[in-house]
């Protein structure tokens, strides 16, 4: 249901939320790992791909595995025996116990507490960067105070109030993984995200800023750590002349290919900041004089990647619009518009955009899990959701297509 007759003119190819953007040295090495048969899980574009993510971001080891979320469930895992010890057989490190989460992300950032046998607490988020605010961090411990886990996001490229956060951890003895899966590159008073946390992780997923098709990484300082790691993610197996398993291990290994493809998007990674950085600007300027904010950051404390610009209608400005689990609705109004007319409208021309993360403790998986809100039991991230958005972002989109996806926004609100 779109208002009218939008008269923009619709894009013959699709213009995506945000697609991998190739340079010609990912198939210089994919090749070589194909003409030296280095295809399997070990071979020089994983070495280097390692060293140069760990250069870039600033620590000491960098583990390469198949996929974000493995990066973070072996965070957990490691975090876990720290804690409390090694598991017993066919059970989690963290069976019966809890763990603080971000509320606002992608499920993944969750999950691994669950495969561990955790139960994920959701800390609500706050306005100035979209993530899990300090103040009910600490809130949580007074409510829970054996707690001693905090898993933490950095939504949409923009760095968590992360000196905060991580003094609420110190001061409650509690370990921070951090998932810097969305920020790479992106720092946080000169330091790079990813750098910050017990153990913390990136994602090279096939739309992230960097790419492998698919690949995460676990960072550390710690060479005892990035081994456990990656003995773990090769079914952990022992030093022995045979196949020996002494523990629990799993096939999360990134392979040479995969690897290729991250060794060479590697270098453009402060070329592909810069041009999400432009379209961020261009549509906080091409949006003046709406009714609408684009997605927050500590300018004085943070420089994010920029990898989701986002839009944030006012309040007053929301027209009538209800959601199910599984669908919605909503009915326009002059002068009005809410996150699906907006998004219905930049489909009509060919174009992707895509709701902001919906909350955690609204998930029906999740929803029996306990929530601590924001401030005075609002939820902030319900309404960040409800009023929010992610808007093409692209860094192949032209500065002429992002002007039509802004006049198309702008036509809503007719």
């Amino acid at each position: 249901m779109i208002r009218g007759k939008l008269d923009v003119k619709p894009f013959e190819r699709k213009l995506y939320l945000s697609s991998p953007t190739m340079h010609g040295d990912e198939l210089r090495y994919m090749t070589e790992a194909f003409e030296t048969n280095w295809m399997s899980t070990v071979g020089k574009n994983i070495d280097e791909a390692e060293a140069a993510a760990a250069q870039l971001v600033g620590v000491r080891y960098a583990v390469a595995l198949g996929c974000g979320t493995a990066a973070l469930h072996l965070a957990v895992k490691l975090a876990g025996e720290r804690l409390y010890g090694r598991a017993e057989t066919g059970r989690g490190v963290l069976e019966g116990r809890k763990a603080f989460c971000s509320d606002m992300t992608f499920d993944a950032t969750v999950n691994p507490v669950a495969y561990e046998g955790g139960e994920a607490v959701f800390i609500d988020t706050e306005r100035e960067t979209w993530n899990m605010d300090p103040n009910a961090l600490e809130r949580a411990f007074a409510q829970y105070p054996d707690v001693r886990l905090v898993v933490a996001a950095h939504l949409y490229g923009t760095p968590a109030k992360v000196d905060e956060l991580r003094a609420v951890c110190d001061a409650h003895d509690a370990l921070l993984v951090e998932d810097a899966a969305e920020s790479f590159g992106a720092t946080y008073r000169g330091r790079q995200t990813g750098s910050f946390g017990d153990y913390s992780v990136i994602s090279f997923n096939g739309n992230k800023i960097i790419t492998g098709s698919a690949g995460g990484m676990f960072l550390t300082d710690s060479a005892t750590d990035a081994d456990k790691v990656r003995k773990w993610s090769t079914q952990s197996r022992e030093n022995a002349p045979w196949y020996q398993h002494a523990e629990m291990g799993y096939n999360y290994r990134m392979s040479n290919v995969v690897a290729g493809v991250v060794r060479g998007q590697l270098p453009y990674l402060d070329e592909h900041i810069a041009q999400k950085r432009a379209i961020y600007l261009r549509y906080r300027d091409g949006l003046q004089g709406l009714p609408v904010m684009m997605n927050p950051y500590d300018a004085e404390n943070s420089v994010p990647n920029f990898w989701l610009s986002c839009l944030l209608i006012d309040d007053d400005a929301m027209c009538a619009m209800t959601r199910t689990d599984t669908a919605y609705s909503y009915t326009p109004e002059a002068g009005k518009s809410c996150p699906h007319e907006i998004l219905d409208a930049i489909q009509s021309i060919n174009a992707e955009g895509r709701p902001i993360w919906k909350p955690m403790h609204l998930q029906p998986i999740y929803r029996g899990h306990a929530f601590v809100a924001a401030a005075d039991g609002a939820d902030v991230g319900a309404d960040i959701f409800r009023r929010g958005l992610c808007l093409p972002s692209d860094n192949k989109m032209t500065a002429e297509q992002q002007a039509r996806i802004i006049e198309t926004i702008r036509r809503c609100f007719d």
